[in-house]
């Protein structure tokens, strides 16, 4: 039978909140013992299966589609009280992103990369053109829903 929450001693609950910390601490080790062991067989399943030789390029398809349901996923369970909070963070990333669209135009200035691909610098221009898209964008959305919080008159 359940002890009323009254007559619990501090000392009491402390020593209970200690024992669920650490039956949760252990069940998290469990866990983390199972995700590993199920990765090494799954890594070993590949492996045996590709002959040890996996195509660079369907490994980054991979990682593509992947990030592309995370993101989805992510940006769709923001509440709408933190979308102004995620446009500056996406403009950050935004910015990011033109610096290494820059290197990427700049593929021929680069001494070490001599020779570098046209393809390189026609998509090195697009996600320079569409990073500042986003980032001019992205400034404008945030100062219109900062003043909406803005007192009027």
């Amino acid at each position: 039978m359940a002890t009323p929450v009254a007559n619990l001693s501090p000392e009491h609950t402390l020593e209970q909140a200690r024992s669920a910390a650490d039956a949760a601490r252990a069940a998290a080790d469990a866990a983390q013992v199972y995700a590993d062991q199920a990765a090494a067989a799954i890594g070993a399943i590949a492996h045996g299966a590709t002959g040890g030789a996996v195509d660079p390029t369907v490994f980054r398809l991979a990682i593509f589609v992947l990030a592309v349901f995370v993101g989805y996923y992510v940006v769709w369970s923001v509440t709408p009280a933190l979308h102004t909070p995620l446009m500056s963070v996406t403009n950050a990333i935004s910015s990011v992103i033109v610096v290494g669209a820059l290197l990427a135009v700049g593929v021929e200035a680069a001494p070490a990369l001599e020779g570098g691909s046209g393809w390189a610098r026609l998509f090195g221009f697009i996600a320079l053109i569409l990073a500042s898209v986003n980032i001019f964008g992205g400034f404008l959305v945030t100062q219109r829903m900062l003043a909406m919080y803005k007192k009027k008159g």
